[in-house]
Parts: C-alpha cells; sequence; structure tokens
C-alpha cells in the first residue's frame, strides 16, 4: 500500500485474455501484469497542495476571487488593498484543505490497517503466478484474487505429510490457467486450467477474491491470478456517482445568474464613467491630472474593471464553505441521535456522506424492499404441503438433535415422519441435500449453519428438526444424518440459484448408486417444468393460502434420472463449462434441459414477521404526502397480504387493481382498460387508488419491453462471446436490435401510460421484480418526474436501487452489510425512516433555506449600496465602506449569527413534527427556497439597500455636532452606513430564527460587540501611528458614535429595513396562513396556556358543614347535600373533548388521564371520600349541563 509514493501510470493495449503457469516466472513477467501494490489515498506528501488548490479552483467562485486578486496588483484598475481578498480567499482555501487532508488520512490509515494486520508478508511482494500455502489460525483477509488449488485439482492431503513429498508434489503442479481479463463483475468468473493433460473450469466459486475472509480450515493453495489495481475489489472501488442535492443545483444556476448580474452592473457603471469623464471631467483635471492618452473610453474600460472588484461581494466566496460547515453540523445530528439507536444490535443511524442532508426534506416518492426492510428478516418454517396435505406445528422432544428455538405445531407431520412415509421422507431429504449451507460442529451434537440467504437457514434447519440432519459437506459429497442413520450422497452437479433462474437444483447420487435430481425455486417457475400429466393443483391451492397468510412460499419438485442420459448431459457440461466462449449461455441451455419432467413433492412456506413500528412510519409518511413504493420479489398474493399488514394497503381505500398481463399487448390492453380509465377519473375527484403490479410488467430487458417467461436479458450486459472483452448479447427469446430501435417510441409511450398511471395511486406494489428491475422502476421515476427519490433496502439485491435514487439508505440487517456500504445513511429499523425524513430532514431542509436566503440578502445588500454610492462619487470606483469592515464583514461580524442559526434553528420541535406530518410538504414543492425566493431576497436587497443610503446621506447631510462642529465627512458617513447596515442585517436574522439558545443569542450578541471592539481599536490614535496608510479613519468612532441623532439613524434606517418584511408576514398570517402559520399558532397557544391548578381537597371538619350553603340567598339545596350525589360526578366522556393543545373542553386539564378516570385521577367507580366544598362550587357542579 502506498502513502507518499508517486505511482506511474503505463498506458498499455486492452488485454482480452490472461496466460498464468504456476511456478513459471519468467513466463508470467513477460506479460508485465501489475503487482500487489496499490495506492488508496487521493494525494501524497508531494502532491497535495498541487492537487487540491487545482480541485478547489474548479469552483467557479474560487477562480473568480483569484482573478479578482490578479486584478487587485494592478495600481490602475484596483482600489482596495490586497489584503480585501487575499485574506477571505486564503481562509476559504486553508478551512477545505484542511477537511480534504484529514478525510484522506484518516481513510487511508484505516485500510492500512485492515489490509496489513493479519500478514507475516507484505502485499508488494505477492506476484501473479506465485504458489503460496498458507496456514490459517484466525480469520485470514486475501491481499489478491487467488485461485484456491484444493478445490480443482483435488489434491491428497496424506501424501503431504513430509517434506520430501510436499516438495515432489510442488514441482508437479505447473498447470497453465487461461481466464477473462480483469474487470469489476463480483458475480462471475471464467477460465479454464490444464493441469496433466486436462481442462478443469473455473468458475466465480473456484476463486478467492481480495478481502474475502477464509474461516473453517487450517490452510489451503493458491496461485494468484490478478493483484493490487487488477483485483476485483479495486476494479469496484472507482469513483462512484456524485449526488447533488437540488438545492446544489439551484445555487450553480443562482451563481451563473449573479455573474450575469455583476457584468450587468459593471457595464451600467462604466457608462457612467465614460459620460461622466465627457460632461464633467475636465473640470476635475486640475487636482486629478490625468496621463497622456488616457481618454474617456479608456477610462470606463478602467472603471469597468474596478467596479468588478468592488462589486465582488455579490458572489459569496464564503457560501460554499459554510453550506459545507452546515451540512457537517447536521450530519452530526443523524450520528448522535440517542431516538435512531438500536440497541439490541448495538447500531447506531450513521450519515455516510455530509452532502445530502436537506435532500432529506424533499422526497416525494420512497421505493423500499420488503424482505429484511419491512419484515425481520428472521425466517421461521411455519407450513407445508406435502403430497396435497397441508402441515403446521409440533413437539420435537424425540429428535436430540432439535433445534430447541424452532416452532411447528403439526402432529401429524411428525407421524407421516415416524411411519417412514416416502413423500415425507423425500420432501425432508431435499430439503437437506439441495442448498449451499455450510454446517460448523463445535461440539458433538452442536451444529451451526452458515447460510447465504436466512431462507436456506430455515429449510435446512427444519430438515434438521424432523430427523434429516444436514452435518457437513465437501466438493463431491454431502452428509446428512436420515433419522438416526449417517448417509453420504456423492454430489454430481449443482445448478445454482439466480435472480433469472429464480431456482436450484442438485444432482446427487445415492449410497444405493440411485441417480436424483432435486429442485426448489418459485412456484410459477417451477410448475412450468413439471410432467404434463402430473396434477399439481392440489398443492397451487395450498400456495395460495400460505401466500395469502403473508408467507414467504417455494415449490419442490424433483425427478429420477437415467444413468446413460445423465453421463452424455455430465460430458456436455463439462464440455459447456470449460468454454471460454458464452459459457453461461450454453450452461443455461443445459439447466433448462435436465430441470424439465419434474414431479412435484410439495411446497414450503416461511413466516418473516413485520418490523416493529413499520405501520405507524408509513402512516405517518402518507400523511407527509410521501409515496411509498414496494419492490418485492414474493408472488402477488404475499405482496398484497404484506401491503395490509404493514398499512401500506388499507381498507377504507375505494379498489386494489391489478396489472398482470403476460403480453406487451395485454398490459397495453390492461392500462387502458376502462377500469383504469374510470380510475383516473377518480383521482381527478381528489379519490385515493393504489396499485399492485405482477412481475411481467417489468422485464430484465427494459421496463416495458414486455417477453413472456421473461428470457431476455439485459440490453446492457455483456457477454463474452469470440475471446474475453468483446461484448455481444444473447437474442435467445428476444427482439433483435431493429426492432428494438422501432419499438423505442411505442416503449416510452408505454413508460409514459404507466407512469401516469401508477402516480395518481396512493401505494404501488412491484411484486416478482428482480434487482435490476428495482433499479429500473427507480430509474424511471427520476426521468420522469422532477421529484426527489429515496431507495431504502438491506441486501446485495438492493444495491443498485440504493444507487440509482437520490438518497440510499441502507438497513444493517440479517444479509450483510452490501446495501449499507452502498447507502448515503443507514440505520437498523425501517421505523427510523419517519425520524430522519421529517425531523433531520426536514430541519435540515428548512435551515439551509434560510441560512441561504439570508446569505445572499445580506451580501446584495452590502454590494447595492457601492452601486448606489457610484452616482455620487462621478463614478470613481470609490467605496462607501472602511476597507477593514469590507474585509472582515462575511468573515468576522455576520459568519457565526448566521452559522448558529443554520445549526440550531427549528421552527417545531421533533414531537410537533410528528404530529403535524403536513409540515414536511412545503419542502416537497421548494415553497422555502426557490427562483421565486431569490428574487424576492434580491427585491428585498434593493429595498434595503436603498434605505441604507439615502436616510444616512440624508441625515448626515450639513449635520453639526452638539459643539458645533462639522461631521458630513466621508469617514463619517461610511461609519454611519456600516453601522446601520450590520444592526439591519443582524435583526433581519432575529426575524428570520424561530429558536434562539444561548448559542444563538452569544453570536449574535458576540459579533456586535466584535464589531464596536474591533472599530473602536482600528480607528484609534495607536493603530494610525503604527499604521497610517492602514488606519485613516482616525478618531472616527469616537467622535460620532457618541452623537445622539447618529444613533437616531441607525435605529430609524433598521426599522425601515424589516418593516416590509413584517408587514408582509403579517397580512400573509392573516389572509393566507399556511400550515407551518397554523402549527405555530397552536404551538404557541400550547406554550402561553398555563396549565390549570389543581382541584384542592381537604379532610372533612365538623365546624364547615354549614358553612357550603349558610350565605346562598337562593333556595336552599338541603336535599342535595344530605344525599351526596353532587360528591360523585357522572362519567363523561373525554374522547372528543381534547384539544390538538392538550385542553379539554369542559375545562379540566386532562394530565394524561384515560376516560374511565375522575379529574382527580381515581377511578369512577372508586369510592370518593368526603371533601369540602363551597357555595360558589356547588352551583357550578348544579349548572354544570353535563349534569
Amino acid at each position: 500500500m502506498s502513502f507518499f509514493g508517486i505511482d506511474c501510470v503505463r498506458k498499455k493495449e486492452k488485454e482480452l485474455e490472461r496466460k498464468l503457469r504456476a511456478n513459471d516466472r519468467e513466463y508470467n513477467l513477460s506479460f508485465k501484469y501489475a503487482t500487489n501494490a496499490i495506492k488508496t489515498s487521493k494525494y501524497n506528501l508531494f502532491t497535495f497542495l498541487p492537487l487540491n488548490l487545482f480541485e478547489q479552483f474548479q469552483r467557479i467562485a474560487n477562480a473568480y476571487f483569484l482573478f479578482l486578486l490578479v486584478l487587485q496588483v494592478i495600481p490602475q484598475i484596483s482600489s482596495l488593498s490586497w489584503f480585501t481578498t487575499v485574506v477571505p480567499l486564503v481562509l476559504v482555501l486553508s478551512v477545505t484543505a484542511a477537511k480534504d487532508a484529514t478525510d484522506d488520512i484518516v481513510s487511508t490509515f484505516v485500510q492500512y490497517f485492515t489490509f496489513t494486520k493479519f500478514y507475516h508478508f507484505g502485499f508488494r511482494g505477492i506476484s501473479k503466478s506465485k504458489h503460496l500455502k498458507k496456514r490459517v489460525k484466525s480469520h485470514f483477509i486475501w491481499p489478491g484474487l487467488w485461485l484456491h488449488l484444493y478445490i480443482c485439482f483435488n489434491i491428497s492431503f496424506v501424501i503431504l505429510s513430509t517434506a520430501s513429498n510436499l516438495l515432489c508434489h510442488l514441482s508437479l503442479l505447473l498447470g497453465e490457467v487461461r481466464c477473462e481479463p480483469p474487470n469489476n463483475r463480483l458475480d462471475r468468473f471464467t477460465g479454464t486450467l490444464t493441469y496433466a493433460g486436462q481442462k478443469y473450469p473455473l468458475d466465480n466459486e473456484k476463486i478467492l477474491l481480495r478481502g474475502c475472509t477464509l474461516r473453517n480450515t487450517e490452510w489451503c493453495f493458491g496461485l494468484v491470478l490478478f493483484g493490487g489495481p487488477e483485483t476485483k475489489l479495486m476494479q469496484n472501488c472507482g469513483k462512484s456517482t456524485f449526488k447533488r442535492t437540488s438545492i446544489d443545483r439551484l445555487m450553480n444556476v443562482l451563481v451563473l445568474c449573479i455573474f450575469g448580474f455583476l457584468a450587468i452592473m459593471c457595464t451600467i457603471l462604466a457608462i457612467g464613467n465614460y459620460l461622466w469623464e465627457l460632461n464633467d471631467g475636465s473640470e476635475f483635471t486640475v487636482f486629478l491630472p490625468r496621463q497622456d492618452g488616457n481618454d474617456a473610453a479608456f477610462s470606463a474600460f478602467l472603471t469597468f474593471w474596478s467596479y468588478v472588484i468592488i462589486l465582488n461581494t455579490v458572489v459569496p466566496i464564503s457560501l460554499y464553505v459554510s453550506v459545507e460547515f452546515i451540512r457537517l453540523g447536521n450530519s452530526f445530528y443523524i450520528d448522535w441521535d440517542r431516538k435512531m439507536y438500536y440497541s439490541r444490535n448495538d447500531t447506531p443511524a450513521e450519515a455516510r456522506t455530509t452532502t445530502l442532508n436537506e435532500e432529506l426534506g424533499q422526497i416525494k416518492y420512497v421505493f423500499s424492499d420488503k424482505t429484511g426492510t419491512l419484515t425481520q428478516n428472521i425466517m421461521i418454517f411455519n407450513k407445508c404441503s406435502i403430497n396435497g396435505k397441508s402441515y403446521e406445528t409440533v413437539d420435537f422432544s424425540f429428535n436430540s438433535l432439535a433445534d430447541p428455538s424452532f416452532m411447528f405445531h403439526d402432529h401429524a407431520l411428525v407421524e407421516a415422519v415416524k411411519l417412514e412415509n416416502p413423500e415425507v421422507h423425500a420432501f425432508f431429504r431435499l430439503l437437506a441435500l439441495c442448498h449451499t449451507v455450510m454446517a460448523e460442529e463445535k461440539k458433538e451434537g452442536e451444529i451451526f449453519y452458515q447460510a447465504q440467504s436466512p431462507d436456506e437457514g430455515a429449510l435446512v434447519t427444519a430438515a434438521r428438526n424432523f430427523g434429516f440432519v444436514f452435518r457437513s459437506r465437501t466438493p463431491e459429497s454431502v452428509s446428512i444424518v436420515e433419522m438416526g442413520q449417517q448417509r453420504s450422497y456423492e454430489l454430481l452437479a449443482l445448478l445454482d440459484f439466480n435472480n433469472v433462474r429464480k431456482r436450484m437444483s442438485v444432482i446427487v447420487r445415492s449410497p444405493e448408486g440411485k441417480l436424483s435430481l432435486y429442485c426448489k425455486g418459485a412456484d410459477t417457475i417451477v410448475y412450468e417444468r413439471l410432467h404434463h400429466v402430473h396434477p399439481y393443483k392440489y398443492v397451487l391451492a395450498d400456495l395460495q393460502e400460505f401466500a395469502g397468510e403473508g408467507l414467504r412460499t417455494l415449490a419442490l419438485a424433483y425427478k429420477d434420472l437415467d444413468e446413460e442420459y445423465f453421463n452424455q448431459w455430465q460430458q456436455r457440461h463439462h464440455e459447456a463449462s470449460t468454454d471460454l466462449d458464452d459459457r453461461e449461455s450454453k450452461l443455461d441451455q443445459l439447466y433448462e434441459e435436465i430441470e424439465k419432467d419434474l414431479l412435484l413433492l410439495g411446497a414450503t412456506a416461511i413466516e418473516d414477521k413485520l418490523q416493529d413500528g413499520v405501520p405507524q412510519t408509513i402512516e405517518q409518511l402518507s400523511k407527509a404526502d410521501i409515496k411509498i413504493w414496494v419492490l418485492t420479489g414474493d408472488k402477488q398474493e404475499t405482496a398484497e397480504n404484506i401491503g395490509y399488514s404493514c398499512n401500506l394497503l388499507r381498507e377504507e381505500m375505494n379498489d386494489i387493481f391489478i396489472i398482470s398481463g403476460n403480453s406487451p399487448e395485454d398490459v397495453r390492453q390492461e392500462l387502458r382498460s376502462e377500469e383504469v380509465f374510470q380510475k383516473q377519473l377518480q383521482f381527478r375527484l381528489n379519490m385515493r387508488n393504489k396499485l399492485i403490479m405482477h412481475d411481467y410488467f417489468c422485464t430484465p430487458s427494459s421496463i416495458f419491453y414486455f417477453l413472456v417467461e421473461q428470457k431476455c436479458t439485459d440490453l446492457h450486459e455483456t457477454r463474452h462471446s469470440g475471446g474475453f472483452g468483446v461484448p455481444a448479447r444473447t437474442d435467445s427469446g428476444c427482439k433483435s436490435e431493429s426492432d428494438h430501435r422501432r419499438g423505442g417510441k411505442w416503449r416510452i409511450r408505454m413508460e409514459l401510460e404507466f407512469l401516469k398511471t401508477a402516480c395518481m395511486c396512493k401505494a404501488v406494489i412491484c411484486c416478482r421484480v428482480t434487482p435490476l428491475q428495482k433499479a429500473q422502476v427507480v430509474e424511471l421515476v427520476k426521468k420522469y418526474k422532477q421529484a426527489v427519490t429515496l431507495a431504502i433496502g438491506d441486501g446485495a439485491n438492493d444495491v443498485s436501487m440504493i444507487k440509482a435514487a437520490h438518497i440510499g439508505v441502507g438497513i444493517s440487517g440479517q444479509e450483510g452489510m452490501q446495501a449499507v456500504l452502498s447507502s448515503d445513511y443507514s440505520f437498523a429499523q425501517f421505523r427510523f425512516l419517519q425520524r430522519l425524513l421529517l425531523v433531520h430532514g426536514r430541519w435540515s431542509y428548512l435551515r439551509m433555506c434560510k441560512f441561504l436566503r439570508y446569505f445572499f440578502y445580506k451580501n446584495f445588500t452590502f454590494t447595492f449600496v457601492h452601486f448606489w454610492y457610484a452616482f455620487f462619487c462621478g463614478f470613481s470606483a470609490q467605496t462607501v465602506y472602511d476597507e477593514w469592515f469590507i474585509t472582515l464583514y462575511n468573515l468576522v461580524y455576520t459568519a457565526l449569527p448566521v452559522l448558529g442559526m443554520s445549526l440550531f434553528d427549528q421552527d417545531v420541535n421533533d414531537v410537533w413534527s410528528f404530529q403535524h406530518p403536513q409540515l414536511y410538504v412545503p419542502g416537497q414543492l421548494n415553497l422555502y427556497f426557490s427562483k421565486k425566493a431569490f428574487f424576492k431576497c434580491a427585491l428585498h436587497s434593493s429595498y434595503s439597500s436603498l434605505v441604507l443610503f439615502f436616510i444616512p446621506y440624508a441625515a448626515i447631510c450639513d449635520t453639526v455636532r452638539d459643539d458645533g462642529k462639522d461631521v458630513a465627512d466621508y469617514q463619517s458617513f461610511a461609519l454611519l452606513t456600516q453601522t446601520c447596515l450590520l444592526f439591519a442585517v443582524t435583526i433581519q436574522l432575529g426575524l428570520e430564527m424561530s429558536y434562539w439558545t444561548a448559542v444563538n443569542t452569544f453570536f449574535v450578541l458576540g459579533s456586535l460587540a466584535m464589531y464596536f471592539a474591533v472599530t473602536f481599536t482600528m480607528y484609534s490614535n495607536g493603530m494610525f501611528l503604527m499604521l497610517p496608510s492602514a488606519f485613516p479613519f482616525i478618531g472616527t468612532a469616537r467622535n460620532s458614535l457618541n452623537q445622539p441623532n447618529i444613533w437616531l439613524t441607525i435605529l430609524l434606517t433598521s426599522i425601515l429595513c424589516v418593516l416590509p418584511v413584517v408587514t408582509y408576514r403579517f397580512l400573509l398570517i392573516q389572509l393566507c396562513p399556511t400550515i407551518n402559520d397554523k402549527v405555530m399558532f397552536k404551538v404557541r397557544q400550547a406554550k402561553a396556556t398555563p396549565s390549570p391548578p389543581p382541584r384542592r381537597t381537604r379532610i372533612r371538619r365538623t365546624s364547615s358543614r354549614r358553612s357550603g350553603y349558610a350565605f346562598s340567598h337562593a333556595q336552599g339545596y338541603g336535599d342535595l347535600v344530605t344525599s351526596g350525589r353532587f360528591l360523585r360526578r357522572p362519567a363523561v366522556s373525554r374522547s372528543s373533548g381534547f384539544s390538538h393543545v392538550g385542553r379539554t373542553t369542559t375545562g379540566f386539564s386532562p394530565m394524561g388521564r384515560s376516560a374511565g378516570y375522575s379529574p382527580t385521577g381515581r377511578p369512577q367507580n372508586a369510592k370518593v371520600p368526603d371533601v369540602e366544598v363551597t357555595s360558589l362550587q356547588m352551583y357550578r357542579t348544579i349548572r354544570d349541563p353535563a349534569l
């Protein structure tokens, strides 16, 4: 691993095929393959400064200020000192560089310790063809891509017991490997090994990838195929697509518009200078002499560039670095949120990116996986159907090897196992043999299974509990215990599962020599491969019942094989597996050939329970007008049942219409049917609908490119034919390329037709979809809908969907960390999504929008004052403010207050955010910051700049001090204007903030105090004596700020600047209140209304018996008092008595009590002690309408 070494990149011809020979270094070095040295750091000691500066100056704003710095060194142009631009630019560049260096160092050292702490040899020393024996005493992370020779050679370990035999045997390992060139495909590998005249196929199961962990073995032999940057891990470590928020894209457009506006202003002022020089310039040549040849046109040209320097603050240099700090701070809030911490797995929420926080407040569409995302992904074998009979739950005390956590309730199944029912035994034998599970037995009788998916683990565990115990496996055999008897099956072929096949099969030979094929897979896939005379409708009914209960189903089938046919098939299988040209296609054809005419054994049903809080979360997100689409591979009945269970589908919804066409024309007709047309009419009447899509609606080739049986593969997928690296495409079952082009417009129309229908629905469920189809659905919505999308999942099959969405969320669950590593945000439970969006997302968006509005306002106001002043100084590029104020305005005086607002502000707290999810809607509509909001901000800045210039100008013109001395000078005017500006923008900031904290208050007051401290210091006699040219405003502060009229002007100017804003907001709240205004009113009411004091109760005293009614002038209430009825108030229903602010209509505070309790907190049927009451209390009791 390289930290500070500069690696040279060598260009070479494209590699089509890789050739290697074991233990032949000279042969392999002739190809000049890469070594295993890699460079994971972005910078090194020598390249950091130039590379980082080059990256930073790619930003238009930074390059612009560098250009200004060059202009400022030209004396004829610049009227400002160099430090006014250098200080802000250097500070911004330094902060960004420090952040980049820290990130690179941390990332590099983490990877360094990860990839070096297990090894006795360095990565750099590993080269191709090096034949190594590695002894593994603990988890071992492989440094390169290795070929596992034991699996290929089937080496006898017995003859390697001595050193002489070891050397002798190693001398024979001189095989040659031909394989594909380096690529980033993690799911496939193609190659052949030629050894001792025999060819052996190499596939993805016979290699060890860099970064993989080797377990459950003491040692192995390996041959290094790829090293360093050529490994698949490094090939997949390329630059990920940089996700930008909608605000980022809008900011880029606005910055370009600001540049154009700046050019227009400078052009206007240059023209004004030209006209002024022609008309009045000659009058000033006596005391402002010109150089020969400088005419009015040249003066206007220089003035243009001078005003580019002066008005540069209209382009905020600190905008981008401030945005980064705000995003970083809001990311920490997500990381630190204890309410998103899952204690069971010790998993906190994590913001894996800091650039998308505000995008969380604008989500319109959520695409969610089901298994492991909405459900717990803890599979439990719940039911099964064998030979048409359905079974449910039992006691496993008869089996000493049973898993104690396994529960099943049907005793008839146990009896069938004990009676050696052949169909039942075959059913569980299939479950014990047809899988890729690894068994680990640490103690006798304690077996631990490691499965690629929880489904497989649940099925193998079920077989174990019913007496068919999977014990161990080798590459050639599978050992199981059948009802207490050890049996070993020869594993002849394994036809593995993938997302296209949706099934897996094994071909085994029993100890008696019988050949059998066992298959399990999706019910629809297995049904298509059953024998035509084999009845399966009885199992189909059970499957539909299981799916209706929300269970995950699989169909199981088998067939006996003829020995002669299998030998021929095995030979063809070996030839296809060693073929380098289009190997996968040939193997698929062989799989299809042998996986037919199957006999159905039965079906399994696995329960996957919902996670806690899923229905409530979906309900909350729906109230926030977030549309949720569930993309699942389950069948339609299961998907529909889960939809109701998780509250995605509700009974009050009108109808469910299902699109399940098997061909393009069928789907088109269903979309355009009268039923869908009626739904569209109902939608226009604000009726809510929902949609469930079937798998045929989206095929792997492309959405709306429909083909029966889904035989078409992805059009973007490359196949190898005629050599490695040559793209080709399988045409089996697909249309030709010309047909594809002709059908392009038709597919676009179908896409729009579907999207039009789906987006009118409240909820959409896509079932039977593959991982590629999930990403295609997301891309479809992104393509045609101007909305922000979020994808959430937990497994490797969700990675493409997560990367395709604007924001990807990974759930760390039972299926590994692939989804988390590809995501932007991660946590452990789906229910945390509502807090991520409704609280953190909305707050981040609100804070960022307030920051941008205020940032542009204060900079525009600051700059426009220069523009108005130009008309009063002869367009001479003179500044209004002191140079030190210009330098420190954005860095010191206004930086901390706006950062405080952007990090701590919140309109309502998290509780109110959950109570009113509708507060999320403005973010979806871009109401807080848009081009319209920017235009309003510019208008407000123009008005404020007019007030800030002309009122101080009029107030100070011909003004004298109390002692009669004149104060109408440029320095006093500059001081007054900049003080008014600072007070005006600070008051505006106070109006923007909704939530004041001690930190915000300190920043605001501290910034004002800093301004006066710096001003009095810079304008003091001592600073003038040290540097007269740098501090010319000697005594201006103490001579001007002690005058009452100056402070009156400051107060008047500040009020006039914010008066339009206050008036506009008041009228808006009164005439057209938004949801935010209504909720804020309720919040203020809740805070302003004190809780009623508790009712006083006292022990009865005999001296006060008559005081309750003796002084009443009305008719007495003796009968009532002696009866005691007034002491027991009847039960009053409180269900409708609570308002949104926690009060009841009867005047009592509920204090969290239920309707069955009295106002004193006692149950209403409890005995009430005697209490003393006054006549006024009795009168209120009698007059109470409830009584």
